[in-house]
């Protein structure tokens, strides 16, 4: 097959998988609603699951393709190919992105006070239990990203934009169950094993995007390994590169943080007047 037609079919690929991701995720987003409404619950719940992404974002997400992707790049010319500095990178990346996991499950509480500042009795306590549940996304949102742009920069491109599609699809299902075996529920009604199954269902499905690109990686001829020895192989230089891409992500994730509050205060006073409607 020319280069030419390779180049068609990969991005025929790539736009089909657009297309269905959007689609998946516009039936994601209606069975969410069908399954916790528009009030509170379903706000408490929206605030718990995006906050990982927040966090990831704005830690390690900004730096991804701003920095890390010319870097890995650079890295193919290497006698070994790159694999011992990705190897490195992505020991690394891992390792952070676990001790802020752990952090961030640690200060969930405050957390939530940021982003939900309005909660308070029940609908405080459904989204911490929710956010303890869905903060190890953080890792797995940051394994996805290095995995993906890895791939994209060994010019596999297909499985980076195909993987949330199984995401999306394990929690139609999810929800699809979840309605199928729950009649009314309300946030004063949800009980500790529902806050469970959405939770950790919602993980597990991030979790799955991340699996799903380990085997492009392995067919790419990468040898991967974890390593320990950081120092001395140039990710000094990434890690300062990443902090103005910090920077730049942290003021954009400032006029997220006031959407979100902004959203929050809305709901409560909609229920307080007796509006079962949130935002």
């Amino acid at each position: 097959m020319s280069e030419d037609a390779n180049l068609i079919r990969s991005s025929s690929l790539m736009g089909l998988g657009t297309i269905i991701s959007r689609a998946t995720g516009l039936i994601r987003n209606l069975l969410l609603v069908a399954a916790l409404g528009t009030g509170l619950l379903g706000d408490a719940f929206n605030v718990a699951n995006t906050t990982p992404n927040i966090i990831y974002n704005l830690l390690i997400g900004g730096a991804l393709s701003a920095v890390f992707v010319p870097l890995i790049v650079q890295s193919f010319r290497q006698e070994d190919g790159g694999g011992a500095y990705i190897s490195r990178l992505l020991s690394l990346i891992a390792s952070a992105l676990l001790f802020i996991t752990i952090a961030a499950m640690l200060l969930a509480p405050l957390l939530i006070s940021l982003y939900a500042p309005t909660f308070s009795g029940r609908s405080r306590d459904v989204t911490l239990a929710f956010a303890l549940y869905c903060l190890p996304q953080i890792l797995f949102y940051g394994l996805y990203g290095i995995l993906g742009q890895v791939a994209n920069a060994k010019e596999k491109f297909g499985p980076m934009m195909w993987a949330p599609i199984a995401n999306n699809l394990l929690v139609i299902a999810l929800f699809s169950y979840f309605i199928s075996i729950t009649d009314e529920i309300s946030l004063e009604t949800i009980s500790d094993s529902q806050i469970a199954l959405l939770g950790l269902g919602s993980t597990i499905g991030i979790a799955l995007q991340a699996v799903i690109l380990i085997p492009t990686l392995k067919k790419s001829g990468l040898e991967l390994s974890f390593r320990r020895d950081w120092r001395g192989v140039g990710l000094d230089k990434a890690m300062k590169l990443a902090s103005w891409a910090f920077l730049f992500v942290l003021i954009s994730q400032i006029g997220f943080l006031i959407t979100v509050n902004l959203a929050t205060r809305a709901a409560v006073l909609a229920q307080e007047q007796g509006i079962d409607y949130g935002v």
